[in-house]
Formats: structure tokens, C-alpha cells, sequence
């Protein structure tokens, strides 16, 4: 695989705070990478720096082999970005604006199709500014797939989506990531990078604290499993053949093999034609992890 963006010893300060202080990552071609982090903690400042509207103070990076900060037009017609707040003519229609964005481009896409893509297919003729925040949003990303670009960055792509909304956004995605498109993506909702991202990146105090695919980063493919359930009517906490302790209404059992303590619970409760309510296995999800791992750095604005 060839590599889209490769980053060395990235660092970046205003005055005297360090927002970025020694960053390294690399993104593959055709990944779709999450980097998550608390505000404040240097992922804006390394992202801008990708996208070339920012210069570093030292490192290395490269965006499609090309340094960013020299990159101009050229590297700018190859990556498509989407700001978590953008600035467009709100006075056009939504077929207007992406056609007149369509322009900027040498190689753009279709615009009708992409109205489509992102859901705006029967919002082409009215005007930017009757459009709701979603609704918006979902122009911005047109904006930024009209250029067909290799690259695409995201900045909280569905911010003031619905559900409804946000899974149909996370389908665009996918669809981008098969046809080979990159993506780096930086969001606050956990789920969605679960959903999206082969690997997540996680950013504090300015340096990446932890790396890896959702299901792996911080150790959650080995930590122990929780099994939860409510205690049978008539049964007492010391009836049953495994150790657990209480949490709330229900009862809970740490262990590293599943299997075999289901078993064992299980098969106590069938002998005894019991019912184990509310029955469940869960790791440590991303979120847990993510907490974890940014416990220490203090939320900003």
C-alpha cells in the first residue's frame, strides 16, 4: 500500500503553549482513519497543518508525497475537506453552489449525482438559506466530494445530524472508502468511529497517546468481559456458582474467558429451570477506553 500522509515529529506552538508537541502518523491509501481527542488537545492544529492552512514549526509531513506547505493548487485539487463550520453563499441554490464549486475543479464530478449522494436530490433548486443545520451540513459535504478527490478530510461531519441522518452520512462514507478514497476523520461520537475507521487515533496533550483498530486500541481485545444480569427471584448472591458482585439492581462477574463461565452459570441455571434476566457480555467499549486514556486532560472551549 502507498502511504497518503506521513507525519514526523510534528510540533506547533502559539507563543508559549505547545499545541502540538511531536505528533507522528501515517495513513494508507484507502484508509479511513479516526483521531479522537478532547478540545484543546492539538488535533485541530494537526489536521489544519495537513490541509496546508497552517504552517508547522517543525517535522515532517507529506499529503500525497507533497508537502502542504508548499503545496498550493495543485495538492489543494486532490483533497476534498469539510469544516466542522463552513462559510458558503447562502443566497444560491444548493445546484447553484455546487456547480459554481464544480468549477474550481479540473476534474469535478457530476454535481446531480453527488446532490444524490449526500441526500439533496430533491433540495437542488431551493436556496441555501431555507435549508436546516442537517440539511446544510449535507451541502458542505457535497462541497467537499465535488472535486473527487483522493483525499477527503472530515471535521465532525455529522454534527446536528439525526440518526436517521448520520447513518445515511456514514453510508456515504463507505461508499467513498470503496471506491479507494482516504479519509481522515475527526469526530466527538464514539460510534461513529467504531463504525468507520480501520484504525483510531487518539490525541492528548498534544501527542498521540494511543493507536489501533477500534475493537484492539488500549488493550480492549484482551481486557476482561462483564457479565451482568438480574438475580433470579429467590436467589441470594451466595447461591450461585460463580463470584459476583452487586451494582445496582443487577449482579456482575469479571473474566477472561466468557465461555466457560456462561457455561457454568448456564448450566446451573437450566438445572434449576431458572431464567438469568437481562443476561449480558460486554468489554470495555471505545468510549471506556477513550476516557481512560484522556482521563488527565482538562476539557477547553
Amino acid at each position: 500500500m502507498t502511504t497518503a500522509i506521513e507525519v514526523r515529529g510534528l510540533r506547533k506552538a502559539y507563543g508559549d503553549v505547545e499545541a502540538v508537541r511531536g505528533i507522528d502518523l501515517s495513513v494508507q491509501t484507502g484508509e479511513c482513519v479516526a483521531v479522537l481527542g478532547p478540545n484543546g488537545a492539538g488535533k485541530t492544529t494537526m489536521v489544519e497543518i495537513l490541509e496546508g492552512f497552517r504552517l508547522r514549526d517543525a517535522g515532517e509531513v507529506a499529503v500525497l508525497g507533497v508537502d502542504p506547505a508548499h503545496g498550493g493548487r495543485r495538492l489543494r485539487e486532490r483533497i476534498g475537506i469539510v469544516l466542522q463550520e463552513c462559510g458558503v453563499e447562502r443566497f444560491l441554490t444548493v445546484a447553484e453552489l455546487v456547480r459554481l464549486h464544480a468549477g474550481y475543479y479540473p476534474h469535478p464530478l457530476d454535481p446531480d449525482e453527488v446532490l444524490e449522494l449526500v441526500g439533496l436530490g430533491e433540495k437542488a433548486g431551493s436556496k441555501v438559506r431555507t435549508l436546516s443545520g442537517g440539511q446544510q451540513r449535507r451541502v458542505d459535504l457535497a462541497l467537499g466530494l465535488i472535486g473527487d478527490p483522493e483525499l477527503i478530510f472530515l471535521d465532525e461531519p455529522t454534527t446536528g445530524f439525526d440518526p436517521t441522518a448520520r447513518r445515511a452520512a456514514w453510508s456515504i462514507v463507505e461508499s467513498l472508502r470503496a471506491l479507494g478514497k482516504t479519509v481522515l476523520l475527526t469526530t466527538h461520537y464514539m460510534d461513529e468511529a467504531q463504525n468507520l475507521a480501520d484504525r483510531v487515533v487518539v490525541v492528548a496533550r498534544g501527542r498521540v497517546v494511543a493507536e489501533g483498530a477500534p475493537d484492539e486500541i488500549g488493550g480492549r481485545g484482551d481486557a476482561e468481559a462483564h457479565v451482568r444480569f438480574l438475580l433470579p427471584p429467590g436467589v441470594a448472591i451466595a447461591d450461585l456458582p460463580v463470584p459476583v458482585e452487586a451494582e445496582g439492581e443487577a449482579v456482575v462477574t469479571r473474566t477472561a474467558d466468557p465461555t466457560a463461565l456462561l457455561h457454568t452459570l448456564t448450566g446451573w441455571a437450566l438445572e434449576r429451570g431458572l431464567q438469568l434476566p437481562s443476561l449480558t457480555v460486554s468489554r470495555p467499549t471505545l468510549e471506556d477506553v477513550y476516557l481512560e486514556l484522556t482521563a488527565d486532560v482538562e476539557e477547553t472551549s
